[in-house]
């Protein structure tokens, strides 16, 4: 069960790791529309090809852009924020 719920993620993280390009961090579609929802859009850019994964087809995938970003932390807390969290539930999960 445990294989199951894990199991598409990690297919997918490894059909992208194997498209991705030096020195570049690659979000899916659902991951980018989370920080696009964080208003954080100039975080992100669409790439312009569309990648062609093994057992998901073609997928639109897009560039995190870390100088747009001040650290990772502030991703989290901006996914988490987007979703409702409260800050205090974000800080203890963080912690």
């Amino acid at each position: 069960a445990r294989f199951q719920l894990f199991g598409d993620t990690v297919n997918t993280a490894a059909r992208m790791e194997s498209t991705g390009l030096r020195r570049k961090i690659q979000v899916s579609k659902e991951t980018a529309e989370l920080i696009i929802d964080a208003d954080h859009s100039d975080w992100v850019k669409p790439r312009q090809d569309i990648i062609i994964a093994k057992g998901k087809g073609e997928m639109q995938t897009y560039w995190l852009l870390p100088q747009r970003v001040s650290n990772v932390s502030e991703i989290d807390r901006s996914i988490a924020m987007s979703n409702g969290e409260a800050s205090e539930d974000f800080e203890a999960i963080s912690a």
